[in-house]
């Protein structure tokens, strides 16, 4: 695959600005000696607009922060400089749901069809990189905001363990969950060359809350047979046609390929369903964010509910059991005890890997709102704060659309109704799958994501 032009990525709008210095930095480049040179010496690399480049906004798509240029680089945007790459652009972001559209920039397409979104907020990323006008790019992940890009637009992404890359100088909101950093990419190597050169003593020294953990090649370059564990269904969304197939495909090539793969039951879904409330309430607080700040329509309908007059927010809170209140105070314990039951439960089966369906096809533009919980698939492992990443695998048939017909999800209500209408029409779209691992195995999440895509990309060439 070859870049194209810029110019091609305002069909799609997924630009905030230009890094003019690139051209300054790129000659700089070229007077070092072989020696200084970085792992990642020429690389063009976009940058999500929440990382601080000097002299640039980081906006976040609120108003707020506009002509606010950043004083200095952020870490991760100094080690990637230090490393070679050229950072050129910064990308467009949604309002926290994964829309892509906030009301400085716009709304972001998806380039395999303009009817829907790129998915965010990562999404300038994902349509830069499936436009082909990026190689490599970093984004950032709080319930998916990695993943869904990737996912809908046909990339490679993966969302860290949180604190093992710095978020320094990178807006983030103060919440349960945490924000975490990661680089989205047109294959799996180009994801664990970035890992390789961010993961350095250079960005610990730069931030010395994150740990000094650097890439170990012996276990992403491992061809010992995995033990896999994989589920359809988290038991609370059903999922579409295309998410279902992909998974089946996957599981047989891996088990073809002399892995050992078990299916399990539903991943906790009834304890999900149960505590859906609980597990989404974070989102709360960061939509408090936008108090005093142009609100973009994907959002008005969820911000609303949120700014309802408190009298009226008790007496729902009386009817469901006080969640906006109670709940939010006792979700760090739940989260923390349900991490370690996850990971007993993990051990008891005695897993290297997990697999699962990731959430596609892309959905029609302002769709998302009204299917926030669908992205449970992927913010699962954000609330535990494993490393996950999704790879592309196959598209959406005529026969997944021909099924699509009968979906009903689980509960027949107006937000399955939504999910149908939203992935219907993909027919060609790219259907991914998650590789997950446990807390700071970020290579063998990347060695078990190489071997997917190596099987798949394999089936895929003639005989």
């Amino acid at each position: 695959r070859t870049l194209v032009p810029l110019e091609g990525s305002y069909e799609v709008n997924c630009l905030t600005d230009f890094l003019d210095e690139c051209e300054e930095q790129l000659q700089a480049l070229k007077k070092l000696k072989k020696s200084e040179r970085g792992l990642l010496y020429g690389v063009p690399i976009s940058l999500k607009d929440v990382y601080d480049c000097m002299g640039h906004d980081s906006t976040c798509g609120l108003a707020q922060f506009l002509e606010k240029p950043a004083a200095k680089d952020g870490v991760i945007v100094k080690v990637l400089k230090a490393q070679g790459a050229i950072p050129f652009v910064k990308t467009n972001i949604s309002q926290t749901l994964f829309d892509c559209s906030n009301p400085i920039y716009g709304q972001t397409l998806n380039p395999q069809n303009l009817k829907k979104t790129s998915g965010g907020s990562s999404g300038g990323e994902g349509a830069l990189l499936a436009k082909g006008g990026s190689i490599l790019g970093m984004g950032t992940d709080t319930g998916g905001s990695i993943r869904i890009p990737a996912s809908f637009c046909g990339a490679c992404g993966i969302r860290v363990t949180g604190y093992r890359l710095s978020m320094s100088a990178s807006f983030h909101p103060l919440c349960t969950v945490v924000t975490v950093a990661g680089p989205l990419a047109w294959d799996v190597e180009s994801l664990a060359l970035c890992l390789r050169a961010l993961l350095s003593e250079h960005m610990h020294r730069l931030d010395p809350t994150v740990p000094f953990l650097p890439f170990r090649e012996e276990v992403y370059s491992s061809n010992r047979p995995l033990r896999i564990g994989y589920y359809e269904s988290d038991g609370f969304t059903q999922p579409s046609p295309s998410m279902a197939r992909a998974v089946k495909l996957t599981s047989r090539l891996l088990r073809d390929a002399g892995h050992q793969v078990g299916l399990l039951g539903p991943w906790e879904g009834d304890q999900i369903s149960e505590n859906a409330g609980l597990v989404h309430s974070w989102r709360g607080r960061l939509h408090l964010s936008f108090k005093g700040d142009i609100v973009d329509p994907s959002m008005k309908n969820t911000v609303t509910s949120l700014r309802l007059p408190n009298s009226l927010k008790r007496f729902l809170a009386w009817i469901w059991n006080d969640l906006c209140q109670s709940h939010l105070s006792r979700l760090p314990l739940f989260l923390q005890e349900y991490q370690q039951e996850f990971i007993a439960k993990w051990r008891s089966l005695d897993l290297d890997v997990l697999l699962s369906p990731a959430l596609d096809p892309a959905f029609y533009v302002g769709y998302p709102a009204k299917v926030q919980g669908d992205s449970f698939y992927l913010g699962l492992y954000n609330l535990l704060n494993f490393p996950a990443g999704v790879v592309p695998v196959t598209t959406v048939t005529p026969q997944d659309e021909k099924e699509l017909a009968f979906y009903r999800g689980y509960y027949r209500d107006h937000v399955d109704k939504s999910f149908q209408e939203a992935v219907r029409g993909s027919v060609g779209l790219p259907v991914a799958v998650q590789c997950i691992a446990l807390p700071w195995e970020e290579e063998l999440c990347l060695r078990f994501m190489k071997e997917v895509e190596t099987l798949v990309k394999s089936k895929m060439e003639p005989k």
